[in-house]
């Protein structure tokens, strides 16, 4: 009896050296991109380029939604907004930064995860915009909607998204078009305004820096406003850091719950969604530090690209589910 309690006890002790070690090996590996962004100084973030979501500004700064979003874990995670190091992807070779693990935020479509081949190499996390195939034609043109356009002429890249967007469109309809296809997107916007194609094919937030520019016969614009498809831009980060992931989660999930208004029966702002600093390596008062850094979500949206900025894009289903929209973040029931 004395020889099996030892045995047992033995066998525990070696359970325990394991378990330890286990969990010692987890908490070293934990936090591996946080510990390199404190590191750093600096949240190191990507995106390709989209009018209102990220573009170079003057001096080189870029400015949009996406950068607003790297900005707010930045100040989540470093106490400050402005400590961020932002780029483009356009390139390959622009993306082996991801590859490389040299930035630790991404935002991405599922076409541009797949086109890189970064499906084993990147966490697609919450929605931060949900981006729109659209069609622009002349404003006065009879056509009130994209399915008027059967018949007519309509101008796109190709290869790419938006002509998959198009064809699938008529295809759903049932209805025959005039396909333009360029290579070029400059060859592409000239021959719209000299109206070598009736109608323009384009994501929206192209088409709304486009439509104020008549080109030389000074031609009046206007975006039909039905969408002919519609795909979410992700805060993607790497695979190997679960911590991370959730830090850049719960960071988008703030932004967007603290939309919601106080009312008799839920709570409003950032206390619609309190979350423990403690469990993700954060202190007491990140959320509210995040919100009095870049506002909340549809703060960001109108200065970028709603009401208060020069795109004007109406919110759409980029509005909270409160407003009728398709933007939803966790909330306390």
């Amino acid at each position: 009896m004395v020889i099996k309690l030892r045995l047992l006890s033995a066998l525990g002790a070696v359970a325990a050296c394991f378990t330890a070690t286990f969990a010692t090996a987890d908490r070293a590996s934990a936090g591996e991109v946080l510990d390199k962004v404190r590191a750093a100084g600096a949240v190191h973030c990507g995106s390709v380029e989209r009018p209102g979501l990220a573009a170079a500004g003057e001096g080189g700064s870029w400015q949009g939604l996406n950068v607003d979003v790297c900005r707010a874990v930045a100040a989540a995670v470093l106490g400050s907004a402005d400590k961020i190091v932002f780029q483009e992807y356009e390139t390959p070779k622009q993306f082996d930064s991801i590859r490389n693990g040299e930035d630790d935020l991404f935002f991405l479509t599922a076409s541009e995860i797949d086109q890189q081949h970064l499906s084993g190499r990147v966490l697609p996390g919450p929605t931060v915009f949900i981006a729109t195939h659209a069609v622009m034609v002349p404003k006065g043109s009879p056509e009130k909607h994209v399915a008027d356009l059967a018949g007519s002429t309509i101008c796109y890249l190709a290869p790419s998204t938006v002509e998959n967007s198009v064809n699938a469109f008529f295809d759903r309809i049932g209805k025959p078009f005039l396909p333009r296809p360029f290579t070029e997107d400059g060859e592409m916007v000239d021959a719209y305004k000299v109206q070598y194609c009736h109608a323009l094919a384009y994501e929206r937030t192209m088409l709304a820096t486009l439509a104020d520019d008549g080109g030389i016969n000074n031609l009046k614009n206007r975006i039909l406003p039905e969408p002919v498809a519609s795909f979410p831009v992700m805060a993607a980060t790497p695979v190997r850091d679960g911590q991370w992931s959730a830090i850049v989660a719960w960071t988008v999930h703030t932004l967007i719950s603290a939309e919601r208004p106080e009312g008799k029966w839920y709570h409003g702002g950032v206390k619609s969604l309190p979350v423990d600093g403690a469990d993700l390596g954060l202190d007491k008062g990140w959320q509210d530090r995040v919100v009095k850094a870049v506002g909340h979500y549809g703060d960001i949206y109108d200065r970028h690209l709603g009401k208060t900025s020069a795109l004007g894009i109406a919110r759409g289903p980029n509005a909270n589910q409160i407003a009728g929209g398709l933007l939803m973040g966790p909330f306390l029931e």
